[in-house]
């Protein structure tokens, strides 16, 4: 039975309800196998006027259309079109398999249940987008993704095919996507609801637009912050942080901040610095401050047993709960239990604690680190949050604990936003979320996987991502591979939202002196990590780099303000500036940065020349020289160690 509402068209099948409406410039689909149909808006949730809509009830096909896509309705099969053009549908499958495309498995006594939406599969059809992961190509087709979040695994569950429409599943359960030769399929372990969002267009940079209306528009990324930020693992005391600070103003360098990695505090949940190895953090900022360096501090999301604020957040019910056995979330340094940022009372009651341990000091840019949030053991029916099972609610976890400072600072006045957080999910780019990639391996082979992961990461809706520039672990500062990747990598840096040293680099300078069995004195640090500490001829490179960066800030910031217009990432796909070129589609190794820039990384020891694609137009290399591409053509440059390709368009 199919009945007409305003703007949509609702499908009852048995006991199954279909809801296919219209929504900003696409179409929602939600549909349950029984009972009424949820209103949880997940990443939906800003208030969008539809595109021109239109309903067509017809025998047999019933149709709707918002804006360029129109979805038929045949006997609870849906497929989706641009004018007469068949972008995707759901799978047909005759009737003695007995199947359907949409896939319901019921938990006995509870109200939740697995759910799968599977799609026709087609040839030469290209998939990009879906977030960050350490083991899949750029192209997804072929892929299987898990949907959860991990350190150095992204979610992001919104695709862009080649056939002209974007698909996002608008659900936060942990599940997996499944881009097959045979189907494409989403799936929830546990939900209460299918929810996906499809749009259409021919050009993917209007499909970018459109998500992003319906997601929210990126908040700002402030000018300020868009010179060197200065950070390893970890500065272990005050003095550490001052000396580093004046030496950059000895050789006339301001970094824009300056990072205080963990174990500034004595126990996890502390949010706070050990007196011992921070004896006077009212000094050191305001020290910092008159050198024009901002200071950000390390937040983690966990408390341990020991720490002053344990009591007060498990007495209120603030954090994550295990629905058996032991109350223990994370081990590390001790055992752990983790924030509940899906409660809005706990995110309240936590920036408080950090307004008030931090802010006093004249602290506002916060490193949300473990933001996944980081458990042991990733069984996640095992954890159950405010909002609901972890299986069912977790994926929304990042945004929710960006949203926690983000909303805190506005309220406070806090000028020019800006966060370093370690996961995301749709729409966090809303809440001041600079999104890092997590702790990455210090290898060349590592790095081709983060351009790759940069590029699908602004396909997803995320603009302002970043890594940890040489890869964070196994970089030996005294290894000759390792010394040329970080110099390729911190070029490569200089071409992102936001220019960050950081990693946990070898040998470890071990544990202070003046040792200690707990926080500041306990964990050891990596070797120094400063531009200068790689000797004169590496921080020559770094100088020159550092100046273009610097001269480029003016394109930088109109770049950010674009991707806060429109969505469309500061890392961007070459399809979403040559949308008619297909050579385009098949490029993860080189990006454009923004409009201008086209940008060619090189991620291969010991190369000293890069091959590059050029669309057709007129390219002016950075290291001299005009070409013109025809119809679009390869070249092969020069890259000594000093010069990483890069080309102007002209």
């Amino acid at each position: 039975m199919i009945t007409i509402e305003k703007g949509a068209v609702v499908l009852r099948r048995g006991n199954e309800t279909v809801r296919v409406e219209a929504w900003g410039g696409g179409l929602r689909v939600r549909a349950v196998p029984s009972g009424a149909i949820p209103d949880e808006p997940w990443a939906l949730d800003t208030k969008v006027e539809p595109e021109e809509v239109e309903i067509l009830r017809g025998n047999p096909v019933t149709s709707i259309r918002c804006g360029k896509i129109r979805c038929d309705i045949l006997d609870g099969h849906l497929a989706f079109y641009n004018e007469d053009r068949l972008l995707t549908q759901e799978m047909w499958f005759p009737w003695s398999l007995r199947d359907t495309a949409r896939k319901y498995k019921l938990r006995l006594g509870g109200e939740g249940f697995e759910a799968e939406v599977r799609f026709e599969a087609y040839d030469g059809e290209s998939l990009h987008g879906m977030g960050q992961y350490r083991g899949c190509k750029y192209e997804l087709k072929g892929e299987r993704l898990e949907m959860s979040q991990r350190n150095s695994q992204i979610s992001v569950p919104f695709v862009i095919s080649s056939r002209g429409y974007g698909l996002l599943w608008n659900n936060p359960a942990v599940g997996h996507a499944v881009f097959g030769t045979n189907e494409t399929s989403f799936q929830a372990d546990s939900t209460r609801k299918i929810d996906y969002w499809i749009t259409a267009d021919e050009n993917p940079m209007r499909i970018i637009e459109k998500y992003t209306d319906v997601i929210g528009h990126p908040s700002p990324l402030p000018e300020s912050l868009l010179g060197l930020w200065q950070c390893k693992l970890r500065y272990r005391t005050q003095d550490e942080v001052l000396e580093v600070a004046r030496e950059y103003k000895r050789r006339g360098i301001t970094p824009n901040v300056i990072v205080i990695d963990y174990f500034h505090w004595i126990y996890q949940g502390d949010w706070d610095f050990d007196p011992d190895f921070w004896p006077d953090p009212k000094a050191m900022v305001d020290e910092l401050a008159s050198m024009g360096i901002r200071t950000m501090v390390s937040i983690w999301p966990t408390f341990d047993p020991r720490s002053r604020n344990y009591r007060d957040f498990a007495e209120r019910g603030y954090l994550l709960l295990a629905d058996r056995g032991l109350q223990i979330d994370f081990d590390f340094n001790g055992y752990n239990r983790v924030l509940d940022s899906t409660n809005p009372e706990a995110r309240r009651h936590a920036y408080e604690l950090m307004k008030t341990n931090y802010g006093k000091y004249g602290i506002d840019m916060f490193w949300l680190d473990e933001a996944e949030p980081e458990i042991s053991v990733c069984d996640y029916d095992h954890y159950r949050y405010w909002l609901g099972s972890a299986s069912e609610v977790g994926n929304i976890y990042p945004r929710l604990h960006s949203k926690m400072v983000y909303d805190g600072q506005k309220e406070d006045g806090v000028h020019d936003i800006l966060n370093l957080v370690r996961s995301a999910w749709v729409g966090s780019s809303r809440y001041g979320a600079l999104v890092w990639s997590g702790d990455v391996e210090s290898s060349f082979r590592e790095m081709k996987v983060q351009v790759a992961n940069g590029i699908n990461m602004g396909l997803a809706g995320i603009p302002y991502w970043i890594s940890d520039t040489g890869g964070f672990y196994g970089g030996n500062v005294n290894d000759p591979v390792f010394r040329e990747l970080l110099v390729r990598w911190y070029q490569w840096a200089c071409y992102c939202p936001v220019l960050r040293m950081h990693g946990d680099r070898q040998p470890s300078l071990g544990t202070l002196t003046h040792n200690t069995d707990r926080g500041g004195g306990f964990c050891p640090s990596g070797a120094p990590n400063e531009i200068w500490s790689y000797g004169e001829d590496m921080y020559e490179i770094f100088v020159k780099y550092l100046s273009i960066r610097e001269d480029m800030k003016p394109y930088i910031k109109k770049t950010a303000d674009e991707a806060v217009d429109t969505g469309a990432p500061m890392i961007r796909a070459m399809f979403l500036e040559f949308p008619e070129d297909e050579v385009c589609r098949t490029l993860g190794d080189q990006y454009m940065f923004g409009h201008d820039y086209l940008v060619a990384p090189v991620t291969d020891y010991g190369a000293r020349e890069r091959r590059v694609y050029l669309p057709a137009g007129s390219w002016q290399c950075t290291a001299g020289g005009e070409v013109t591409a025809s119809r679009g053509e390869y070249v092969t440059v020069p890259a000594p160690l000093d010069y990483m390709p890069v080309f102007l368009r002209v």
